[in-house]
């Protein structure tokens, strides 16, 4: 459930509209290209942890793979990828309650919403799991429900709504009114909104059985975006005009207005507020884990490792909801320099977390054929062919991006952002910190938690 939850976020029931409406009926083809290389990374990533599970998930196979510097370099970046998500989303959900209460400040709910589930993370790893469980399954239900509605309209059971039949896919300049070249620009945009799917492979290590639990949410992510994205979208496209003018606000919510539903607007908001606290609550989660591994190979400070009775980091918790905390402060009192640069800073971080997923899978894998230490429970498919192509993918679409005037910033700011974290590594590594120390530590810790 954690990796649908992943899997699913606000970005489907809002942001699949602006694809739509940018790209066409032709929005199918980009979800599943870009759904196919998310695929083929997380595969990659599912056959590592399946080896070694492990909380600091691709930061450790970085390491393993091209040394602390890779790991340091796409630890932080991932940490402060998610620093970003936790502001953007609390004030999300903070706009959402506020238009159900307005005499409750946004910034105040906000703060309110991401305390509640700081406090829930702290408590302990089942608690967070719990939450996460029940914020998946009320996204589960309504995309569900949504598709069933969708279905039955396009295929005429409900009595009063005719069906668009194809006029909607061929209609309106044909499948790709625009052209080819929007499928390339909708691919960049789709990637982003499968990011959150490695979640899983972080939780594993805190799982009774890890290598259980990653085969099956691995083997399963197929599926999940094949269904809840591509099958979501392709109804959607078949059900509405690509260039309606109330596709941008949500195409879901035009969908319940289409059986005249009443209040279907805040039926929609209430499921985007759960995707919202869903975000928040793996995002506190994944931040916390991904520090505490920081902390465990001498990346960040060594304070960070304390854990509760629980196991749980409870400093490295505080420390990722603070700098989050800041952040939010910047959404209010600077949106339009401060926190847009860090949310710009932050655009691509998602697919240098993918290359560094399938360079790290390459190199580990290659190892270990030649040492010829173990049956895999989990493999790659066409290694090393397929994985190979998979970066030469994930590269294009970076390059891409360049050309594409509204995600230009974001690409040059977060290569500055990466290349200043690479540096810092250089500057400020302790050479002090050895492997056999942190291998030492790391078997210390775990000892105690047991």
């Amino acid at each position: 459930m954690i990796s649908i939850g992943g899997v699913i976020g606000a970005g489907l029931f809002v942001g699949s509209g602006a694809v739509i409406n940018a790209t066409g009926p032709g929005a199918i083809i980009s979800y599943a290209i870009s759904g196919l290389l998310v695929v083929l990374v997380m595969r990659m990533l599912g056959e590592m942890a399946v080896v070694n599970p492990d909380s600091g998930s691709f930061s450790t196979y970085a390491h393993e793979a091209m040394g602390s510097w890779a790991s340091y370099t796409i630890g932080w970046l991932y940490w402060f990828y998610w620093a970003i998500v936790i502001a953007i989303e609390a004030t999300a959900g903070g706009a959402i309650v506020h238009g159900w209460i307005p005499v409750i400040p946004v910034w105040a709910v906000s703060l309110i919403l991401t305390v509640l589930l700081t406090f829930t993370n702290i408590f302990s790893v089942k608690s967070f799991g719990e939450f996460e469980y029940w914020f998946a399954l009320i996204k589960v239900v309504a995309i569900s429900l949504f598709m069933c509605l969708g279905v039955a309209i396009i295929f005429g059971f409900i009595p009063g709504i005719q069906s668009p039949g194809l006029s909607n896919l061929i209609g309106h300049g044909g499948f790709m009114p625009k052209g080819f070249s929007t499928i390339f620009v909708g691919i960049v945009v789709c990637i982003f909104s499968f990011f959150g799917a490695e979640i899983a492979a972080i939780a594993a290590g805190e799982t009774p059985d890890p290598q259980k639990s990653v085969v099956v949410a691995i083997k399963n992510v197929t599926w999940r975006i094949l269904l809840f994205y591509i099958g979501s979208v392709a109804i959607l496209v078949t059900l509405l005009p690509w260039d309606a003018a109330d596709l941008l606000k949500s195409p879901y919510v035009t969908m319940l207005d289409m059986l005249k539903i009443p209040a279907a607007g805040q039926i929609m908001n209430f499921v985007v507020l759960t995707s919202v606290l869903s975000c928040l609550n793996s995002a506190l989660y994944t931040n916390s884990r991904m520090l505490y591994s920081l902390a465990q190979k001498g990346n960040a400070p060594r304070a960070l490792l304390k854990v509760n009775k629980n196991g749980v980091p409870v400093r490295a918790v505080l420390a990722s909801t603070f700098f989050a905390y800041v952040c939010a402060i910047f959404s209010f009192t600077s949106p339009d320099k401060v926190f847009l640069f860090l949310v710009n800073a932050s655009g691509a971080i998602a697919l240098l977390v993918y290359l560094v997923i399938a360079v790290s899978h390459i190199i580990l894998r290659k190892r270990m054929e030649k040492q010829n230490k173990q049956v895999l429970k989990l493999k790659m498919w066409l290694f090393p062919g397929l994985s190979y192509i998979t970066i030469v993918a994930m590269i294009g679409i970076l390059i891409s991006m360049v050309f594409i005037e509204s995600m230009r910033s974001q690409i040059y700011l977060t290569l500055l952002i990466a290349v200043l974290v690479v540096g810092s590594y250089f500057l400020f590594n302790r050479k002090s910190h050895t492997t056999l120390e942190n291998s030492t530590n790391e078997t210390m810790l775990k000892t105690g938690n047991d």
